[in-house]
């Protein structure tokens, strides 16, 4: 027999789901409570049960987008077989096929501060947050998944360049990937007239990188021998 606990689990599962679904098809627009129980074939109260309001849905779908990507660069890390500068671009590459495959998805969870569902402060959503502590917030949740991402991706880079350099040459590797991605997306991206594609430029943003800090490293090398 299923338990509750387990009936439960199912169903916020297929809320999930649902909401990912509408999300990719239409943007955060397209996610309501009301669409979401319909398509995920569920009671017209079993959202509210699950989720607070439409901004705490849409922090779940974002939390677990970050864990998944962070699991996948958590498997670059610790792949053996590929170099340095293969995992980083593995882990850029990665950014860019959601930028294509999922852009609804990838703008929501780059939004800036201020933009992202979750900040809105609008509703029970609101009051919940004030009144929970960090351990059920989902935004905390939220923020402890992307910060996940973030951690195992300036691990690849310190691999790389060196853990001293680690956090500027990743700001600007994040930088640049994101907009290459926009580029991409915005159809700015010309093939034609620019002669390069988003998976080229990626290979030459790592390539520059290594090129840059195999550059710095030499003189210091130099100086201590001398």
């Amino acid at each position: 027999m299923v338990t509750r606990a387990e009936s439960a689990a199912a169903t916020r599962r297929a809320l999930l789901d649902a909401a990912s679904e509408l999300l990719d098809l239409g943007g955060p627009e397209a996610v309501t409570l009301r669409e979401v129980g319909a398509r995920a074939g569920v009671s017209r109260g079993a959202p509210y049960r699950h989720f607070t309001g439409k901004d705490s849905l849409l922090t779940a779908v974002a939390t677990e987008s970050w864990e998944r990507i962070a699991d996948e660069v958590h498997a670059l890390r610790t792949d053996a077989d590929l170099s340095a500068s293969d995992r980083l671009r593995g882990t850029l590459r990665g950014l860019l096929t959601i930028g294509r495959d999922r852009p609804h998805l990838y703008q929501m969870l780059f939004r800036r501060p201020g933009h992202r569902p979750e900040e809105l402060g609008e509703g029970l959503d609101h009051v919940r947050r004030q009144l929970c502590d960090p351990s059920g917030d989902p935004v905390a949740d939220r923020m402890r998944a992307a910060g996940r991402f973030q951690g195992e991706f300036m691990t690849i880079v310190a691999d790389l360049v060196g853990k001293q350099d680690a956090r500027r040459y990743g700001a600007l590797l994040l930088a640049g990937a994101h907009g290459i991605a926009d580029m991409e997306l915005s159809g700015h991206l010309d093939t034609d007239s620019l002669g390069t594609s988003a998976d080229e430029l990626v290979d030459t943003l790592v390539r520059m990188v290594a090129n840059a800090r195999e550059t710095t490293w030499q003189p210091r090398n130099a100086t201590d021998e001398g």
